[in-house]
């Protein structure tokens, strides 16, 4: 790995724990980044968004614990093979692309009005979405579901040579009893297993946070804590 240089953000409070900060360690611009490169930093609880790369680095809390699965390891639970069969009685299907099939802004859009709309990134933008949809040093796809050839989800997705790393996924309320979120990763781990990865990336669980719990449930899985992954079976 090129010997490479790092920033520190302020303190802010923490989008996900009440009553704590957090700051992240970001690599600062014109570092020489790459695919290769970011694979390495996946390896080390990086993650991406947009340009930026980054890691949380809080002080007083290390509750951030990136996950990933060996999708060779992974087999459906019960109730994951019966969400399956579900989606498939109502017609859920899905494409892994390497580019847009449609404009995602109107869906995008749904989603945050429906899902965030006492957050930050409310209202939305085309400006947010194509921060998410556009990164000029790392090739993405993308996971399409859809319900009777209407788009009614997608996973924004990072690829390396060994991995897949899901960035964002938003979709239609409608389908929100169908679980999209848990679907995609469900689906992306066929992908993950068919196109010989070693790994797929789901970004940070945070145990006590509600909206991160679906992670959890995805065994067996590796986390990265104190420095270390560590396996849960």
């Amino acid at each position: 790995m090129p010997e490479l240089k790092f920033g520190l953000t302020a303190p802010l409070p923490c989008s996900y724990l009440p009553n704590e900060d957090e700051q992240l360690v970001f690599l600062l611009p014109d570092q020489p980044l790459s695919p290769k490169l970011y694979q390495q930093l996946l390896a080390l609880n990086f993650r991406r968004s947009g340009e930026q790369v980054y890691t949380p680095h809080c002080p007083d809390c290390s509750a951030c614990q990136s996950v990933r699965i060996n999708p060779i390891d992974f087999s459906p639970s019960r109730s994951q093979r019966r969400l399956l069969n579900k989606a498939q009685r109502n017609e859920l299907t899905h494409k892994f692309v390497d580019k847009p099939s449609a404009d995602y802004f109107p869906l995008f859009a749904d989603y945050i009005t429906y899902k965030h709309a006492d957050g930050s990134m409310f209202p939305p933008s085309r400006e947010q979405l194509n921060t998410m949809l556009n990164c000029s040093w790392m090739k993405l796809h993308f996971l399409e579901q859809y319900r009777q050839q209407q788009l009614v989800a997608v996973t924004i997705v990072d690829t390396t040579s060994d991995a897949y790393s899901a960035v964002y996924s938003f979709f239609h309320p409608s389908v929100s009893a169908l679980s999209p979120g848990i679907l995609a990763v469900l689906y992306l781990l066929q992908c993950a297993q068919q196109n010989q990865k070693q790994w797929l990336y789901l970004g940070y669980q945070i145990n006590e946070c509600q909206k991160m719990a679906y992670k959890a449930v995805f065994r067996p899985q590796q986390r990265f804590i104190q420095g270390q992954w560590h396996s849960f079976g």
